[in-house]
């Protein structure tokens, strides 16, 4: 198959944003604190003490963004909403009007110059007025999530028809409760975090009913960042922590949406390394995996490399078996492994039936910058995304339904805790300027669409 023969009316070519990390303004027009501008403003939580309180200047800055996503010929734009824009502490009973005011005339401007919005509704945000009451491990916030959900797609749902309820909720329990570098901020609370994650897939269970009343003809998933996990070595004990890596990362979300059951392995060996105990599992009730496996219309999946999992525990003298070969590395250290992506979205068509699958993020980060004529020359994002597209198209000749794929990102952004220290863009930003370059990725991405296109 090549690109050519894709359903050219059917296909998402798009770019992918998100709200904290390119708006700014993060107390214009009544907005509230979100996690992030709490976690952020804590001296050592983010690298060199970055924040996004000014970021990309989205917020003022939308008219000129939007025009680049024209020049750029995509027929689809992903991006969040900011949740404490709309409910500056999480629990008003009226709208922000201001809030909504600013992403109705974004949506309306897209849709002016025919690009459709995808629309997500957390990507991690949250007010911090919400996050004051127990945040994600309060079931009320489940509640909340709902109304809020209710609200926006009463909205916006007569011109929004893609709906992703959350982004990454692996991000936010894991490492938010685990590993400690996203909001709050907690370690190894390991009872926490699988609160947190069923939180989280309750509240998009419960939501998808709101945005399919309000929003009809419409599409809605979910999106998880999802690879395939590969151990070190031929090892047992790489193995077995391999085992262990694909239970909590993959099959704990997975799981519950697909086959409406948790991953009875996981919380045994959650148990035997005593990291939970049988009342961290008290909070299950008895209707929740019917709610949590509400059918979805497609499965939103951010795919960035493989995971090759070394049990770190066992001495190098005792686990010494050959180390399988990596790829080269992009400056976040990250692997470039675009056959991952070929076997995931093949696994999820075999052991998961999935009937839909939107690439919704795709990328990689290249610190090149421009030279004395203001062009950036990174070749290496451009192989990094062509060769990841190759594998998609390979894996639809193999009958997956993927129906879209999503660069990340439009352009350089706040990358969470790494700050302004590592850059996804096809548009290249200078954070002290708010200058936007398009890189020769974005003319690369600009020349392929359109050869899809015409």
């Amino acid at each position: 198959m090549n690109m050519n023969e894709l359903d050219k009316k059917g296909f998402m070519w798009g770019v992918a944003t998100s709200s904290y990390q390119i708006e700014g303004a993060y107390d214009t027009d009544g907005r509230g604190p979100s996690v992030w501008d709490t976690f952020s403003h804590k001296k050592g939580n983010v690298k060199n003490n970055d924040n996004g309180d000014t970021a990309c200047n989205h917020y003022n800055f939308w008219e000129e963004d939007i025009e680049l996503i024209k020049k750029l010929g995509v027929n689809s734009y992903r991006f969040s909403l900011s949740w404490p824009r709309i409910f500056p502490k999480g629990t008003e009973k009226k709208v922000n009007q201001k809030g909504i005011d600013f992403y109705q005339t974004l949506i309306d401007t897209l849709l002016s110059k025919g690009i459709d919005p995808v629309l997500t509704l957390n990507h991690w945000d949250m007010p911090q007025g919400l996050e004051d009451i127990g945040g994600w491990t309060s079931r009320n916030v489940t509640e909340e999530f709902t109304r809020y959900a209710y609200y926006i797609s009463k909205h916006f749902g007569d011109r929004v028809k893609n709906w992703i309820t959350h982004n990454e909720p692996w991000c936010i329990s894991h490492l938010g409760y685990v590993q400690g570098i996203k909001p709050p901020g907690l370690k190894n609370a390991w009872g926490k975090s699988i609160l947190v994650a069923h939180n989280l897939l309750l509240s998009h269970g419960l939501a998808i009913p709101e945005i399919r009343n309000n929003s009809k003809n419409s599409k809605v998933g979910i999106t998880l960042n999802l690879n395939t996990a590969e151990p070190a070595s031929e090892s047992k004990y790489d193995k077995e922590e391999c085992n262990f890596y694909d239970l909590q990362f993959n099959k704990l979300y997975l799981e519950p949406l697909y086959n409406k059951k948790y991953p009875e392995e996981l919380f045994k060996e959650l148990k035997n390394r005593k990291l939970i105990n049988d009342n961290d599992l008290s909070f299950i009730n008895n209707d929740d995996l019917k709610i949590i496996s509400t059918s979805t219309d497609f499965l939103g999946v951010n795919y960035y490399s493989r995971a090759v999992i070394r049990n770190n525990d066992i001495s190098e003298n005792k686990n010494d078996e050959p180390l399988i070969e990596l790829g080269d590395k992009t400056d976040f250290d990250w692997e470039v492994y675009p056959k991952g992506l070929f076997n995931l979205l093949l696994q999820l068509k075999e052991n998961y039936s999935v009937n839909e699958i939107i690439i919704t993020e795709n990328g990689c980060s290249y610190n090149d910058s421009p030279n004395e004529n203001l062009e950036i020359k990174d070749q290496r994002r451009i192989d990094y995304h062509q060769s990841h597209i190759d594998q998609m198209f390979k894996a639809i000749e193999q009958g997956v339904n993927c129906t879209g794929y999503f660069a990340w990102s439009l352009m350089d952004n706040f990358e969470w805790a790494q700050g302004y220290s590592q850059r996804f863009g096809l548009i290249w930003v200078d954070f002290k300027t708010l200058e936007r370059i398009p890189k020769n990725s974005f003319y690369w991405y600009q020349k392929l669409i359109s050869s899809v296109e015409n």
